[in-house]
């Protein structure tokens, strides 16, 4: 009876444990949405923050506001009392700002231009900080005639160094965008595992690289997960010999197989939609835009 006894309940615990694991294995993965500004160039912050609630956005990525490129002297965030202000209308729509998107360019040699960008990717730093907004845009971005490969690259990793520095007592990082010339993964891996800094991560854009190297993305992804801290999405198809963007999903960009790759390496960073209205007023509108991603990503992420 006690030999009965003990499988009895041995077999009840078994069973408790498999269940619960099956619990675990089949829990839903569940994307975090956020949209950047530069697809919205005429919107007003409280339009962004409700259209982001309405689509069931987490968060909003600021790139601009309307006329000003330089956030930190946008009326939002130009004073204590407004930035105050903002983070009040962020916490009663419940979205949070998670990226701050500087112009600032990494390549400089010259010392007064590579003076200017660090000065702006400070304030942009400082900012972030106040905000509680854990990461701020970099560009890296450019190969200047002026400059030899060499020199460029190292001034790309000694900026980088300085920024994450600057920002090494606060809890903001400092994102490299894959963008311009700096997209082949052999670059991108030399710059980032030489800065070598906690403080500083990257953004990938798999479209900037993709559409320019054509290296898989399947390839790509695992070189560069260990860095990877947040995530731009868009598609485009070619038309007249001419890149154009289109709806998420509707391109020829490789969409699925990247979000695979994130979704089996349970990427937990959002998902930000870059609909680049602002440079591209030919596109179609964000009304249509913003809420068309927020219902495709989640559909193809359940595939």
């Amino acid at each position: 009876m006690k030999r009965r006894h003990f499988l009895k309940h041995t077999s009840a615990g078994l069973l408790t444990i498999l269940g619960a694991q099956q619990v675990i294995a089949q829990k839903k993965y569940v994307p975090k949405l956020a949209f950047s500004s530069l697809g919205c160039p005429e919107w007003s912050f409280e339009k962004i923050l409700e259209t982001a609630v309405q689509n069931g956005y987490q968060g909003i990525e600021l790139r601009g506001i309307q006329k000003d490129m330089d956030l930190t002297v946008s009326p939002l965030f130009n004073s204590p009392s407004n930035i105050q202000n903002t983070l009040n209308l962020c916490k009663k729509a419940g979205i949070s700002i998670v990226d701050l998107g500087s112009s600032t360019n990494l390549h400089w040699v010259d010392a007064q231009k590579r003076k200017s960008n660090l000065d702006e990717a400070k304030r942009f730093i400082d900012l972030a900080a106040a905000l509680n907004c854990p990461y701020i845009r970099v560009f890296p971005n450019d190969f200047p005639k002026e400059q030899s490969r060499e020199q460029t690259l190292q001034a790309m990793i000694e900026n980088l160094v300085v920024l994450g520095d600057y920002a090494k007592n606060t809890s903001v990082k400092v994102l490299l965008e894959t963008h311009g010339q700096l997209v082949y993964v052999a670059d991108i891996l030399h710059v980032i595992q030489t800065a070598n800094h906690p403080q500083v991560g990257l953004i990938w854009d798999f479209y900037n690289m993709w559409s320019v190297t054509k290296e898989s993305p399947s390839e790509v992804y695992p070189q560069l997960a260990p860095y990877i801290k947040h995530v731009h999405l868009k598609d485009a198809i070619t038309e007249n010999g001419k890149e154009k963007y289109v709806l998420f999903g509707e391109g020829t960009a490789p969409v699925k197989e990247v979000l695979q790759l994130l979704k089996k390496g349970n990427y937990q960073g959002y998902y930000s939609f870059e609909w680049e209205k602002r440079w591209h007023p030919e596109i179609q509108e964000p009304e249509i835009a913003i809420p068309h991603f927020s219902k495709t990503i989640r559909k193809k992420l359940k595939d």
